[in-house]
């Protein structure tokens, strides 16, 4: 357990994606078998601890700690499991029996904390004690099985025992492997990189192997390691690694020959790939997690064999056609375990398709995109047309012209274009000359500071989360409406001024978050950029922001120089949807 719970603390204070990298394949080497394989699972959030929830660590925490030192605690420090590994007492002394403990609480007052533990494996776990009283450090893999064969009555008590004998650093590590939500700067993606430079393989020969194996991998380790052959992808429908554009601007496109390239419209959706075969239908995000559950409606619909590259939207057929929404309405069904047979009614999924990877038996990723392209037209034809498009292209005869089209999209929903040459295969990665993707470019504004909350992890101690305003009403009697949120565009430094500009003009507090003083003369006026506007009827001010970032300070404007609701009013196509 030190030894992933080390692990953690470096991978949270390394920023260094090469850096992360070593040390994950140095863990790897050094970590015996089972503990290794229930490290990359607790990293990659494919481990499952049902015994213990968040509401059963906060329960313990009441029993040892004052609820309002905590409360202000938690306040401060913005992550439960790292305010419980800070904030946990000591034990009481081992001569104490783990039955008899009692704590002092009120005036004169016993409470007995913890019974005597009643499952058999607790009590394997509790006869690891030492002469000198303490338990012996449990293992990873100890802690994990023992919780996953635990009832939900046993496993806080397990939980309460660990905390006493590990140090906070343990504490920390083991309560995320509960509680998931690492935020230690590590995708899936990235830990699938790891095994392959630990094994010295291709990371595509892991990204298709993954959903065929499960925790603690040994068939996988046995194979990096050199002990055995390649496991058998056993996983029916598998991911394919995704294929990835380079941005591009006018003056790179120069270069190359227009004739080579076909153009489609980019959509503002999620990537996704969706995948049947054998009756086995999954529908993939472009990292590869399996994100099935939140589209139960689209998954229903995918009544045929091969797999498609595509953006997930939400769209209503309407007149012969699918009509798509805004990313805001996709928010909607986003990041959901299960999604109510209304909202599915009121945001339906629907695929519009970009490539088509596999066909039957059919592996087509190695022809060029045009031979793909001539059969995902046929394959599309054949699927249920109120949940399945097809991505259209645009005809284009020079460079300039492409580029008049990318600055007049016929969609509020399209935000840029992808540019593909004709006789690319698909390769997973983003190889330099075959793909671009040109998007329009980012709306600006001046807003607001309004209010600010603590982060997370490294930035729990900074004011890192904005929300912003802009101006409405008469000029005599403005006032501020919020805009949108954001929490990165600036440099650590530029943080820092933002925190203590925060600290040094707090009007109010609720909870985490401060308000912070804004007006006309008074207030931090910021630069944000933003992918694309809506209509929104769940915001005050009727708009939402796509993807909005700091793009610079302006300690040198006045707040009431600021932009105006109107100005956004004026960005909304006439065909936003609400």
């Amino acid at each position: 357990m030190k030894a992933f719970a080390d692990l953690l603390d470096r991978l949270v204070l390394t920023p260094s994606r090469n850096a992360k990298l070593k040390l994950l394949t140095d863990y790897l080497a050094a970590t015996p078998d089972p503990d290794r394989g229930y490290a990359i699972a607790a990293i990659t959030r494919d481990l499952d601890i049902l015994s213990v929830k968040p509401a059963m660590i906060r329960a313990l925490v009441a029993e040892r700690v004052d609820e309002v030192l905590f409360g202000y605690s938690y306040d401060f420090v913005g992550d439960l499991a790292e305010t419980v590994s800070l904030i946990w007492p000591a034990p009481l002394p081992p001569s104490v029996a783990v039955g008899d403990i009692t704590h002092a609480r009120g005036e004169n007052g016993v409470r007995p904390a913890t019974s005597a533990l009643l499952s058999p494996l607790a009590g394997e776990m509790a006869a690891q004690r030492t002469e000198g009283g303490a338990s012996a450090a449990p293992t990873l893999s100890a802690i994990v099985e023992t919780l996953q064969q635990a009832s939900r009555s046993d496993g806080p008590k397990l939980v309460e025992r660990w905390l006493d004998d590990l140090d906070s650093s343990g504490r920390y590590a083991l309560l995320k492997l509960i509680t998931g939500g690492m935020r230690i700067g590590v995708s899936s993606r990235l830990m699938k990189q790891a095994l392959a430079d630990y094994g010295d393989k291709d990371v595509t020969e892991i990204e298709e192997l993954w959903h065929g194996l499960a925790p603690p991998y040994l068939p996988l380790f046995d194979w990096l390691d050199g002990k055995a052959e390649k496991p058998e992808n056993l996983a029916a429908a598998p991911f394919r690694p995704v294929m990835l554009a380079n941005p591009t601007d006018l003056e790179e496109l120069a270069r190359y020959d227009p004739a080579d390239y076909l153009a489609e419209w980019k959509w503002d959706g999620i990537r996704v790939q969706v995948t049947a075969e054998r009756g086995v239908c999954r529908i993939y995000s472009r990292t590869g997690d399996d994100i099935s559950g939140a589209f139960p409606d689209l998954l229903e619909a995918m009544e045929f064999d091969g797999a498609i590259d595509g953006e997930l939207l939400v769209g209503h057929f309407e007149d012969g056609a699918i009509r798509t929404s805004t990313f805001s309405d996709l928010q909607q069904r986003l990041n959901r375990k299960t999604v109510p047979a209304k909202l599915q009614k009121q945001y339906p999924a629907v695929l519009r398709a970009y490539d088509l990877l596999q066909a039957g038996a059919d592996d087509l990723r190695p022809l060029g995109f045009e031979a793909r392209r001539e059969r995902l037209e046929s394959f599309v034809k054949a699927l249920p047309k109120e949940r399945f498009d097809l991505s259209p292209l645009v005809p284009f005869e020079s460079w300039e012209e492409i580029a008049e089209k990318r600055n007049a999209p016929p969609d509020p929903v399209i935000e840029g274009l992808m540019l593909k040459r004709r006789d690319s295969a698909y390769v997973p990665g983003r190889p330099k000359g075959p793909w671009f993707k040109w998007k329009r470019d980012p709306y600006l504004v001046d807003a607001v500071l309004m209010y600010a909350q603590r982060g997370h992890g490294k930035r729990s101690s900074f004011y890192s989360d904005y929300t912003f305003g802009v101006w409405t009403g008469a000029a005599d009697d403005a006032q501020l409406v919020p805009v949108g949120k954001a929490y990165f565009g600036f440099t650590d430094e530029e943080l820092k001024q933002i925190d203590k500009f925060v600290r040094d003009n707090t009007i109010e507090r609720f909870g985490p978050v401060r308000s912070v003083r804004a007006e006309p003369d008074h207030g931090l006026v910021l630069e944000v950029a933003f992918e694309g506007l809506n209509r929104s009827t769940r915001h005050k001010s009727g708009v939402a922001m796509r993807f909005p970032r700091i793009s610079r300070l302006r300690w040198d404007k006045p707040p009431h120089e600021a932009d105006r609701l109107e100005t956004l009013e004026a960005m909304l196509g006439k065909d936003a949807t609400a």
